[in-house]
């Protein structure tokens, strides 16, 4: 009598489990196949297309010829002086401002943390746009003080790219200020130990890790950036702008593709250092800190208040010079405002801000899903196989975007295979901004999912539900602020990208980041600026979003808790 119940269940038992498994398998598969037809396929037809040579055969000519060439060598010097000299500038000024955020006590912090994000509201060449109406021949300062400042070449270009670095240096060195214990201040303060001693035995050894992480991240994002070299770098030659110039000036893409590898050479490198460091100050971490609250100490607060507003007025002032000419009659003539630059009717008009709109929207509902569902397979998955899948999913942070754009225009502009029918679509354009940015959000999943209590779903695996529900159900709605980050984050990081989608536009789909950079090199700056506007505009109402429903889900949990 009790035999058919007892089979009948483990029947069950067993359909559940192979549907778990079944589940697990698709939620790795299919993530992985993205990942080896996105990333791994085309990096790997790079190195291919670098060492075939015109004759059809393969060898490393291509890779004499770009050795042997005194423009390589000149890009290559003036990328590594130029990567040296930001990171230096960024990480000085970076340490100010977050050891005054979160060592200091003055009034207006507030305005600094939000000064200090605008220039990830707007693609990288717009710095250099604003520098130039600021310090250009035709700028502001230039003809109030009656002399005209060359600021094309290394001079604009090392300010332009310390203004766009500097709200990740300031981001990643102030998590490690965070890091400090109050108590460990309070012990040297009752040893007798100056303030001066304390910042230089407690708060520099703190952050030294912080400090190592935000120099690499610095000199990553400089040497591989296009948009401010291409606007601003004038006869500055770096790395990024050599590519360009071999594939679309002299369509020359197999030198090209050499150049993209000699360039993951230096961010290969860099990027292993600042893992590594990013390592050990995890290993700082504690749970039983004690927050550093800083109590008002003249002199020390006001000059560190002065140099911190400074450097945000100069932000500011950045972003709002593009903001003001975009409204100015005729540039630097006629100060009228104006709606008329907003009339842009050239390089596609707005149509570009919309496909660009579109394909962000793409690229974060499918990047979201992609990343939750790989986490999720991930950690049901036996160790020797998450591994290997968790390294390929964060390689993508140490290619950078020109090399990957080049990657994808080699691999899907060819009538090779039939993944050519991709090239010149939105999909494909949101498939390579999601892998440009797949580590970030990778890693911000992964996050969340090793902060989720492994007895909730035990709980829920002992009534019965099994992965697929309790994803649903219970990680999800664990994980749903992390999701909405990174939802809005790929869709931000999307809308402002150039470096990576410089090489896939067609004269019927293009980018916003792009159109800046057509109506620029048309002489149409005041144009560029009201495109750039805009573009700040949509990314704004995204960050403003973002934060509204984070609040917003954040009180609810509040009210639940409460409840």
């Amino acid at each position: 009598m009790t035999a058919a119940p007892q089979s009948t269940n483990t029947a069950q038992m067993r359909r559940g489990l192979d549907g778990d498994l079944l589940l697990i398998a698709v939620c790795i598969g299919l993530p992985l196949i993205g990942l080896i037809l996105f990333f791994v396929y085309p990096m790997a037809i790079v190195f291919l297309r670098s060492i075939t040579e015109t004759d059809g055969g393969y060898g490393l000519k291509n890779y004499a010829d770009v050795l042997s060439s005194k423009g390589f060598w000149r890009a290559t010097r003036h990328s590594m002086v130029m990567g040296g000299a930001t990171t230096l500038a960024s990480v000085v000024l970076g340490f100010i401002i977050a050891h005054a955020l979160h060592r200091c006590s003055f009034w207006g912090k507030w305005l600094i943390r939000a000064t200090i994000v605008l220039p990830l509201l707007a693609p990288s060449l717009v710095q250099g746009l604003g520098l130039i109406f600021l310090l250009g021949r035709n700028g502001i300062v230039s003809r109030m003080i009656g002399i005209e400042i060359d600021i094309y070449g290394f001079w604009g270009l090392l300010i332009a790219n310390t203004l766009y670095a500097l709200p990740q240096v300031v981001m990643i060195i102030g998590a490690a200020l965070v890091l400090s214990d109050a108590r460990t201040y309070e012990a040297a303060e009752v040893l007798g130990a100056r303030p001066t001693r304390q910042f230089r035995d407690i708060t520099l050894p703190a952050a030294k890790f912080g400090i190592l992480n935000a120099a690499f991240v610095t000199f990553i994002i400089t040497i591989t950036d296009f948009g401010n070299a291409a606007v601003i770098g004038g006869d500055y030659s770096v790395l990024a702008t050599e590519i360009y110039s071999q594939v679309v000036g002299q369509r020359n893409f197999n030198l090209g593709a050499v150049v993209g590898v000699m360039l993951l050479l230096p961010t290969v490198a860099a990027y292993y250092i600042e893992r590594q460091a990013m390592k050990r100050q995890r290993g700082q971490e504690a749970n039983n800190i004690v927050p550093f609250v800083p109590s008002f100490t003249p002199a020390r607060d006001l000059p560190m208040a002065a140099a911190s507003f400074a450097i945000a007025a100069m932000i500011a002032s950045v972003i709002a010079i593009v903001v003001y000419a975009s409204f100015v009659k005729l540039w630097p003539y006629r100060f009228d405002l104006t709606w008329k630059h907003y009339n842009i009717t050239l390089a596609g008009g707005y149509s570009s801000l919309w496909a660009t709109i579109n394909i962000s929207v793409i690229a974060a509902i499918w990047g979201t899903a992609g990343v939750f569902f790989l986490g999720l397979g991930l950690r049901h998955a036996p160790a020797v196989i998450a591994k290997p899948i968790q390294l390929m999913a964060v390689m993508p942070a140490a290619v950078p975007g020109m090399v990957l754009g080049l990657a994808y225009i080699l691999t899907f502009n060819s009538t090779a295979t039939p993944l050519y029918l991709l090239y010149g679509t939105a999909a494909l354009i949101a498939a390579v901004n999601f892998y440009h940015y797949h580590t970030q959000s990778f890693l911000t999943v992964m996050t969340g999912f090793r902060q989720f209590p492994r007895t909730l779903e035990e709980a829920a695996g002992s009534l019965g539900a099994g992965i697929g529900r309790t994803a649903r159900d219970v990680v999800a709605p664990f994980l749903a602020p992390m999701l909405i980050s990174v939802f809005f984050f790929l869709f931000m990081r999307s809308m402002v990208t150039l470096s990576a989608v410089v090489f896939l536009t067609t004269p019927k789909l293009t980018v916003a980041a792009v159109t800046i950079m057509r109506l620029d090199d048309a002489g149409l700056t005041s144009q560029a600026a009201a495109f750039s506007t805009c573009i700040m505009l949509v990314v704004a109402t995204a960050l403003l979003a973002m934060k509204v429903v984070l609040r917003f889900m954040e009180r609810a949990k509040g009210r639940g808790e409460v409840a």
